[in-house]
This record gives structure tokens, C-alpha cells and sequence, in this order.
């Protein structure tokens, strides 16, 4: 068995003395901070302002949010604190449109406030820290289950889904850990990730801290790469997976589907069940979230773009299911998805 802890040092959220604790991934790879989160309106804007980013991770720190807005609620009106607490989980709600994960989390800790006698937060901090655990537990069965697919010198991946994304090990990258720790891959090649760098910033920086070996690309370049056989997989995470396999993931992931499809390079999706919503039939209606046009226009407030020019900056695109060969959970593995797949796998 290999030994998968020397591959996973990095966590980007916790709980400490009665706040969230969030590394500030807008500052690395340059800055390793932490920001203290102790309300529940700094918490939206963390999300929003993408201090904290991934769909898992995001659910995550949403549920530790109505702790702390559950505390602050409990302190002001004890009679009707849930009526208190309304404004938090609306305002956490409309942070990230995109991210299934965050309603999902949302709603678990709201189903579990309508039964609370008392004290709210001693119930409420202990499912935060069961949602928290059970990422991190979902995260290496999903990696122990895509590893046994790939195989090949090398994979591709886009984006962050580390355990920057979520709550530790990661989705895709906990797939690509589990794949490099057990000898089935030898190298990562990472898109950049336009215009955030997530790639550059984030996964790049992941990889050096567990050692293992990775080459940055532009997203220009993945044809070349895909073209000259030096990857057998690409892997990604998701944003919101539709009912019928469409999967919502950071703007960039459908033309790789497309890429690797044309050149016989087989494509993965690895993300939890909660990143599943059956009430979305199909990618057409995801909601995509548009980010503001600066992003694209300038780089690190620098201005790269010719004045007068325009952009478009949606944060997701959605790659048809008819383009992935497998998604990967924490339940098993759905081979060539469809809505019939998808349903039996939610049912199981």
C-alpha cells in the first residue's frame, strides 16, 4: 500500500478558537498567509472574492459560516435566532452561483437547525467538522479509484482541485496523488489556467510542496501535447455535474475534452456526489457565472489589454457527457456517464 501521506501536506481551511482560518490562495504562490474569519458576512465575501475557491471547498467553509453565524444569531436574540440567521444564509448563498456544493452544504446545515433545542452552536460546529472529515475521507477513495484507471508517463490537468480546492487531497489531484504515490503516473503537465492562474499559482505550487514533478503549459499548448502522445488521461474537477453527466467545470475544460477526444486521450471527472445535482437535467441550464471583464483585461492591476478593448470572462464552461469517459466518485466510477448512470449511481 503505498504510503499516500507524503503527497498531502497542504490544507487551506480550518477551525481554530471559534473562526475559520483560510489560506488567502489570492497571495500564493508569493505569500503563505491565513485570514481569520469570524462572521459569517466575511465568510461570503471570502468565497466570493475567491480567498478561499473549489467547489468542495467552498461548501466546506460555507458550513463553518453558519457557526458563526448561528453564534452571533444565539447571542443577539435567542428566541428567534433562526429568523437571525436568514440574512447569512442568503448572503452565503448568492457568493458563487456556479458551485453546487456550496447549496448543498447550505441545506445540510439548515435541515439541521429546524430539529436544534438550545444552544445551536455545539450541533452545528460538529456536522461542519463531519462535512470537513467526510471531504477529506471521499477525497482518497476517490483518488484510490481513478488511480486504478490511468495509466501512462503522464497526465494533463486544469485548474486547481487539490487540497486547496477542498477540504484536503483533492478531487482530480487527489486522483493524480493517489496515481503518482502507487507508480501509475511519473509526471503532471498543468494548464495555467487563464486569467486567475490557478494552474500557475495553485496546483504548480501543490505539486512542489509534495514532490511531485510538474510541468506548467499554456492552455494554447495542450493541443501539441495531447498530439504528441505525452499524456494517457486528462483529469478535472467539477463545479456542478447535471443529470445527465454534463459537467460544469473552470472555463477551459470543454475545449480540452474536445482536444483529448480528437486524439484518442482519455478524459476524467472526479468529484464528490454533493457536486452532483439531479434537480439540473442537463449542463444548459447551469447556471455560469460572468466575473468582471478586469480580470481578463488586466494582470496584477496592471492593465495588459489595448485601452478601449472589451472582454468576456465567464468562469465555467460545461463539457457534454458524451465527451467524458469516466467520473469518478467517492460512491465509484460512471463509465461513458449518461442520466440513467448517473441516476443508478445516486440511488446506490
Amino acid at each position: 500500500m503505498p504510503n499516500r501521506h507524503l503527497h498531502d501536506t497542504v490544507r487551506a481551511i480550518e477551525w481554530s478558537d471559534d473562526a475559520i482560518l483560510l489560506l488567502d490562495q489570492r497571495l500564493l504562490p508569493a505569500q503563505n498567509t491565513r485570514i481569520a474569519i469570524s462572521d459569517a458576512g466575511a465568510a461570503a465575501a471570502a468565497i466570493r472574492d475567491m480567498v478561499v475557491r473549489g467547489a468542495p471547498a467552498i461548501g466546506i467553509t460555507a458550513a463553518y459560516a453558519v457557526v458563526l453565524a448561528a453564534r452571533a444569531a444565539w447571542q443577539t436574540d435567542r428566541a428567534a435566532w433562526r429568523d437571525v440567521v436568514q440574512d447569512d444564509l442568503d448572503r452565503l448563498a448568492a457568493s458563487r452561483p456556479t458551485a453546487v456544493n456550496l447549496f448543498w452544504a447550505l441545506e445540510r446545515m439548515r435541515r439541521l437547525m429546524d430539529g436544534i433545542d438550545g444552544d445551536p452552536v455545539p450541533v452545528l460546529l460538529a456536522e461542519a467538522r463531519r462535512i470537513h472529515a467526510d471531504d477529506i475521507a471521499a477525497n482518497h477513495r476517490m483518488g484510490e479509484l481513478g488511480a486504478a484507471l490511468v495509466s501512462g508517463h503522464a497526465v494533463l490537468t486544469h485548474c486547481n482541485t487539490g487540497s486547496l480546492a477542498t477540504g484536503g487531497y483533492g478531487t482530480a489531484l487527489g486522483v493524480i496523488r493517489s496515481a503518482y504515490a502507487s507508480g501509475r503516473i511519473k509526471h503532471v503537465y498543468a494548464d495555467e489556467t487563464r486569467p486567475w492562474l490557478q494552474g500557475a499559482r495553485l496546483t504548480a505550487w501543490e505539486l512542489v510542496q509534495d514532490g511531485i514533478p510538474v510541468d506548467l503549459i499554456c492552455e494554447g499548448a495542450a493541443a501539441s501535447l495531447l498530439r504528441d502522445g505525452k499524456v494517457g488521461w486528462v483529469i478535472v474537477g467539477a463545479d456542478r455535474i447535471a443529470a445527465n453527466g454534463d459537467t460544469a467545470n473552470k472555463i477551459g475544460t470543454y475545449s480540452l475534452a474536445v482536444l483529448a477526444r480528437h486524439h484518442g486521450v482519455k478524459f476524467m471527472v472526479a468529484a464528490p456526489t454533493s457536486t452532483i445535482d439531479p434537480a439540473t437535467p442537463d449542463g444548459a441550464a447551469i447556471p455560469i457565472e460572468q466575473r468582471p471583464v478586469t480580470e481578463v483585461l488586466t494582470l496584477a492591476g496592471q492593465r495588459v489589454a489595448a485601452a478601449g478593448a472589451g472582454a468576456w470572462n465567464p468562469a465555467f464552461d460545461v463539457t457534454p457527457a458524451n465527451l467524458i469517459d469516466a467520473i469518478v466518485t467517492e460512491r465509484g466510477v460512471i463509465e461513458a456517464p449518461d442520466a440513467a448512470k448517473i441516476a443508478r449511481h445516486m440511488a446506490g
